[in-house]
């Protein structure tokens, strides 16, 4: 069917408002990258600049000047990838039993599961269950225990299943299929676009996580990805305020600019690559999971 003049209009009209909206995302990007490889000198001189007039890896030379970045990158993908495999199970059988029509106590545990949303223990009283009762200080397991389910995540998971329909559970339980079973094997697979999103959720708390190895962590082997980076950038800032003490001002320049921008390289080019493979999920699951049950 051949468009008319006015769909032709409106096409265009998208194409170039998404081009555009492209460019605006990109932009930003790629002077990140471009500061993080230009000289100090340069960007103090000239500022941020998206094509470098001096090129300079000093900023990444003081991020990875030891094994320290290298050992943080395994710690932060161990806990990432263990936790979110392990949240989106637990948060999958949670949300399914709250979703069963059948459940008896299923409002009353919705509710103790909601009431979480809104208070909480406070800082000392979960520092002091966490450190001292369960035993979790300088242990890779504080990252995930503490948070293996979140509420938010559980109830628009739960709303999602209440959206597949109860004849497909009911024919399997005819056949002699238990929950289980179902859940796995039924209700799981037609849950993807909900499990991406979710799980891009868990993911990215899982990879930003730094103030648990704040408080819990002393082993510099188990020092996340974003609290050494964070750790970095301030040894970088005090060396730059002694730089400017007179009498104590060394003969090179401190890497400020640079080396925050190569950080944000560092620690966002794995969620960049993750990202597009999830993208065809996250929003149908997020705007179908939305949706009140």
């Amino acid at each position: 069917m051949k468009k008319s003049l006015e769909n032709k209009c409106i096409d265009l009209f998208c194409y170039l408002f998404m081009t555009i909206f492209s460019i605006f995302c990109i932009v930003p990007f790629i002077l990140i990258v471009s500061s993080s490889i230009s000289d100090e000198k340069a960007i103090q001189t000239t500022g941020f600049v998206l094509i470098p007039k001096e090129i300079s890896l000093f900023a990444y030379k003081v991020i990875f000047q030891d094994n320290a970045i290298f050992n943080a990158y395994k710690t932060t993908i161990l806990f990432t990838v263990l936790g979110t495999v392990l949240c989106l199970i637990l948060t999958s059988a949670m949300a399914y039993a709250l979703s069963v029509k059948t459940f008896t106590h299923r409002n009353k545990i919705a509710f103790f599961v909601y009431f979480t949303m809104l208070f909480n223990g406070g800082l000392v009283p979960t520092y002091l269950l966490i450190a001292k009762y369960l035993d979790l200080k300088d242990n890779i397991l504080v990252y995930i225990l503490p948070v293996l389910i979140n509420p938010f995540n559980m109830f628009l998971l739960r709303n999602f299943f209440k959206q597949i329909p109860d004849s497909l559970a009911e024919s399997a339980k005819i056949d002699g299929a238990n929950d289980i079973y179902i859940l796995f094997k039924i209700i799981l697979p037609l849950a993807k676009p909900a499990l991406a999103t979710i799980g891009l959720f868990y993911g990215l708390g899982f990879w930003n996580e730094w103030f648990t190895c704040t408080l819990y962590i002393n082993s510099k082997e188990l020092f996340s990805l974003q609290y050494l980076i964070m750790k970095v950038l301030r040894e970088v800032d005090f060396a730059n305020q002694l730089n400017q003490i007179p009498g104590l001002a060394a003969n090179y320049v401190v890497p400020t600019n640079t080396a925050k921008m190569a950080t944000a390289v560092v620690t966002v080019g794995p969620i960049i690559f993750v990202y597009p493979f999830l993208q065809k999920y996250f929003i149908k699951g997020l705007v179908v999971g939305a949706v009140k049950g």
